[in-house]
């Protein structure tokens, strides 16, 4: 390491207090910018002044001044304390070691300098060690500055041995003293006037990791932790020498003065640099100290239990499967062996919402592979990555756990380049929490609680990720944002209509709450306006959705009954106008020739007829070699016309592992004019893991499901039995209601759940069970969310309110079941 010497002939010559305080002065107001360079040189400086004071003040034999904690590391700060140890091997009278402390102690006293001083022999500095883990921090950086050296070094050797003997029962201890600590002083990262020292993710966090290392029990990944931690110690410089004071406090009042003695461009420069260290430190330590864990655990089971339980040495930890290339291993969301990165664009993507789905952390290890080997994904992106980043949204408070570990490898600006603006943005405004990127994933984790609210849960999402994604660009950061929005829709692949409805919700976004509390809701031409501005129910229903999400992502002050019931009634308005217009009529329904033939074929034979097409994408240009990539399977079922049909179909795809996508049943008009005599079923599917079943195999069970020989609720119930639960996330409840005005031939029950296997099935029998009868049913799969449309008739009609009312209570009520 560079250093700046600053002694000259006089200082050299004179160790009192004054030589030290002028050689101290010109180098703090040196032209060196702080950092490493004038942290050591204040460090030897000081060291050179204390070694006189040492000296002159007759040290007997068996004596040595100890340098501990930053001091210690050679980290000194303009007003850092002075972490000091003299340590005797107590041969000496205790009056003469008293005597040489006050020689050294009152000096540094005298030129105003903060002390923290002890005097110890080295069995003494053991057993407080062993007593208070901040002294045994301390001393895992003592440094030896004058005397008897080999007093120190059998010092530093016993208390490393002590500190790795003793890890498995201090590294908790130590674990529990930073999380006490964060939750105190909060997260350095979000701030707007952080403690760089205490808040987490500061330089206390920083030491912690030393610690962590020197245990030998795990090591914090080393890529950009020096960097973060010199940059958080050059800002403390800075505000020391800013301030003339001993704080860690970064006040806003001082933040420009303090960017400026860093030479640069503004205090938001200062905090986005502040934000982006503290980021590094706290993922740092969520790694580290989840390896902490997993060492600890394994040590905790006994060598023979380990080995009955096939763990002894050699073993591999078990390997789950959660999604295609993507399995949990020891706590962890890890690749699978046979997992090829730079082949599969949407792994990133299928990890990240495999992992939020089940509640668990990524690999460090994994991220760091796919950021390395993937390829960009195309543009637009291919379904399955839209439907997995929507997943991956809609998890709840797992995301941002995720997601922090793709943004630490630079992965969500690979994926969204837009977001390179707004990562560690502050946003200087007190009621909000957390910077403009944070706010972002919080507004999506406050929206996935929302879901139930909403026909289209894939766009509140979404829409909740980017609303802010303006604030990273001058003007307007709505219409700024509508644009972005626009073209980050179209290029992660909703279709125009899509596109549009997402462009609205960005631009409108704070429409809703500023006209509720800024305007006179009895002023007809108020709601007109906003009506005019949304266009449509569906777009309404989802700006009411994302601006409670909003507002509750943006800090206690922004939300509250009042303002909720004031945006409710607006809502309630607006869509009363919007409801006023005709609502276009749907086209009738007309089968391929495909759908017709197997129609006919069922009618005939009177049973179950079906058809598998693979669907797949063509190869890029860039990749002339290869087989297209399958996007998923279109199955399509006809059935002579019989109850349980949909919970039999439903239910047998879920026994193969078929993940339903889309789907859709109608009745169909045959060619001798039987009308609704056969349904079609029109599916949309993938497996779970590994390859289709054979259509014969599906058909044979559909057939004995159908004649009631295949008991599917039964086989389902012991698939999940044999498999443990995952803690994973908490999804809200299921919410079944009927739809006003949905049709006038039937009466239309939608259900709004978490997608899970078996879920169309159990519905299915739940309607079945009302004694309704299933006359079309329109489904879909939005990520983690079902939402689903069952047009219902009793005795060929619509249900009367009371009785449609509670076939919706009942599906509710098995679905909660």
């Amino acid at each position: 390491m560079t250093s700046v010497d600053v002694r000259t002939e006089s200082d050299s010559e004179d160790s009192g207090p004054s030589g030290y305080a002028a050689a101290r002065l010109r180098l703090l107001q040196g032209e060196a910018r702080s950092g490493p360079p004038r942290r050591s040189a204040l460090a030897d400086l000081t060291d050179d002044w204390l070694t006189g004071l040492f000296t002159a003040a007759g040290a007997p034999r068996g004596a040595a001044l100890v340098a501990v904690g930053g001091y210690g590391r050679g980290e000194l700060s303009p007003r850092s304390d002075l972490d000091l140890l003299l340590l005797h091997d107590g041969s000496a009278d205790a009056g003469e070691v008293a005597a040489l402390a006050d020689r050294i102690w009152y000096p540094i006293w005298d030129l105003g300098l903060a002390l923290d001083h002890s005097v110890r022999t080295p069995a003494e500095a053991r057993r407080t060690a062993g007593e208070d883990l901040k002294v045994q921090l301390g001393l895992l950086d003592a440094r030896h500055v004058v005397g008897d050296l080999g007093l120190t070094a059998g010092l530093r050797t016993a208390v490393l041995a002590d500190w790795r003997n003793l890890a498995p029962k201090r590294l908790p201890e130590l674990r529990e003293l930073c999380e006490e600590r964060a939750e105190r002083q909060g997260e350095l990262s979000y701030l707007l006037e952080p403690d760089l020292k205490e808040a987490r993710g500061g330089l206390r966090d920083a030491t912690a990791l030393r610690a962590v290392a020197a245990s030998w029990l795990a090591d914090a990944p080393r890529e950009g932790l020096s960097d973060a931690r010199r940059r958080l110690l050059d800002v403390r410089d800075a505000l020391h020498l800013t301030t003339g004071r001993a704080t860690d406090r970064l006040a806003l009042q001082e933040q420009d003065q303090v960017a400026a003695e860093l030479g640069l461009l503004d205090a938001d420069t200062l905090l986005r640099q502040v934000y982006e260290s503290a980021r590094t430190v706290s993922y740092a330590s969520d790694v580290t100290w989840r390896e902490v864990g997993r060492v600890l655990r394994s040590r905790s089971v006994r060598p023979r239990l380990r080995a009955m339980l096939g763990g002894g040495k050699g073993a591999v930890a078990e390997r789950s499967p959660l999604a295609e290339g993507v399995v949990e291993q020891d706590g962890e969301v890890v690749l699978a062996r046979a997992a090829r990165p730079e082949r599969d664009p949407v792994l990133p993507l299928r990890a990240a919402a495999a992992a939020a789905q089940a509640g668990l952390p990524l690999s460090l290890h994994a991220v760091r592979r796919m950021a390395a080997a993937v390829r960009p994904l195309p543009t637009p992106w291919p379904a399955e990555a839209r439907e997995q980043l929507v997943t991956l949204l809609g998890a709840g408070r797992p995301t941002v756990e995720v997601w922090e570990a793709l943004e630490a490898e630079g992965l969500v600006t690979r994926l969204l380049p837009d977001w390179e603006r707004v990562r560690c943005r502050p946003q200087r405004n007190a009621v909000h929490t957390w910077t403009v990127d944070r706010h972002l994933v919080e507004t999506a984790v406050q929206a996935s609680e929302l879901t139930r609210r909403v026909g289209r849960p894939d766009l509140l999402l979404v829409a909740g990720l980017l609303h802010d994604i303006g604030k990273g660009w001058p003007g307007d950061h709505s219409e700024a944002g509508e644009i972005i929005a626009r073209d980050v829709a179209a290029r992660i692949g909703f279709d125009r209509a899509d596109v549009a409805v997402l462009a609205t919700l960005v631009r409108h976004h704070l429409l809703l709450i500023e006209t509720a509390t800024r305007r006179d809701l009895d002023d007809p031409a108020t709601v007109r306006a906003v009506a005019d501005a949304v266009g449509s129910t569906g777009t309404l229903e989802l700006l009411h959705a994302l601006t409670e999400a909003d507002a509750l992502a943006t800090g206690p002050a922004a939300w509250s009954a009042w303002r909720g019931s004031l945006v409710a009634d607006l809502v309630k308005r607006v869509g009363a106008v919007l409801s006023g217009e005709e609502p276009e009529k749907a086209e009738d329904f007309t089968p391929t020739a495909e759908q017709e033939r197997l129609a006919v074929e069922a009618f005939r034979t009177g049973g179950p007829v079906l058809a598998l097409r693979a669907q797949t994408e063509a190869v890029t240009a860039e990749e002339p070699t290869g087989d297209p990539e399958p996007l998923g399977v279109e199955l399509v079922i006809a059935v002579p016309d019989q109850p349980g049909v949909l919970s039999a179909v439903a239910g047998v795809l879920a026994m193969h592992r078929l993940t339903v996508r889309t789907a859709e049943l109608r009745g169909v008009r045959l060619p001798s004019g039987l009308e609704d005599s056969v349904l079609l079923l029109d599916w949309r599917v993938a497996a779970e893991y590994g390859s289709l079943p054979q259509a014969a195999r599906l058909r044979a069970d559909l057939v004995r499901a159908l004649d009631g020989s295949l008991d599917i609720a039964a086989r389902l119930a012991e698939r999940d039995a044999a498999y443990p639960r995952r803690r994973g996330t908490v999804a809200p409840p299921p919410r079944v209601t009927v739809a006003s005005a949905g049709s006038r031939l039937a009466t239309v029950i939608e259900v709004r759940a978490q997608d899970a296997p078996g879920l169309l099935h159990r519905i299915g029998r739940a309607l079945e069970s009302a004694g309704v009868e299933v006359r079309s049913a329109h489904v879909s799969t939005l990520g983690a969310n079902a939402v689903d449309a069952f047009y219902v008739t009793g005795s060929g009609a619509p249900l009367p309110g009371d009785r449609a009312a509670g076939v919706a209570r009942a599906v509710e009520e098995a679905l909660r079941g």
